[in-house]
């Protein structure tokens, strides 16, 4: 069982910068392949990017250049930095857990309650 928390998100201007923070407890954090999702309101959720076991990373074109995720494995905790921000990026960021690691969202055993990240234009 992994329970996630995340923290981070608020309401910057365009342009601007968010750091978002996953908090997983448990001791086999390690063993699982971390994703950060996102769900914009009347829109589906979407993959946003993911971390694998040894650290290699994939993204969604749309976050390419702009979006690095990262994990720690000794503090349990996965990362999402944003920037150059666009209005279209405000949705509810969510992290998951997998231990298949492909980039579709059922896949993804865990999940946090969600960040609301908001841009402003």
């Amino acid at each position: 069982q992994v329970q996630l928390v995340e923290s981070g998100g608020g309401l910057v201007q365009a342009g601007g910068s968010l750091r978002l923070s996953c908090a997983a407890s448990g001791r086999t954090f390690s063993s699982y392949v971390m994703g950060w999702f996102r769900q914009a309101p009347g829109k589906e959720r979407e993959f946003v990017a993911k971390v694998g076991r040894s650290g290699s990373t994939y993204y969604a074109d749309f976050v390419k250049g702009r979006f690095t995720i990262s994990r720690d494995n000794a503090k349990n905790t996965v990362y999402l930095q944003m920037n150059s921000l666009k209005p279209e990026d405000t949705a509810v960021y969510y992290c998951a857990a997998s231990s298949l690691g492909y980039r579709d969202s059922s896949s993804y055993n865990y999940w946090g309650q969600g960040t609301q990240v908001t841009v402003s234009s």
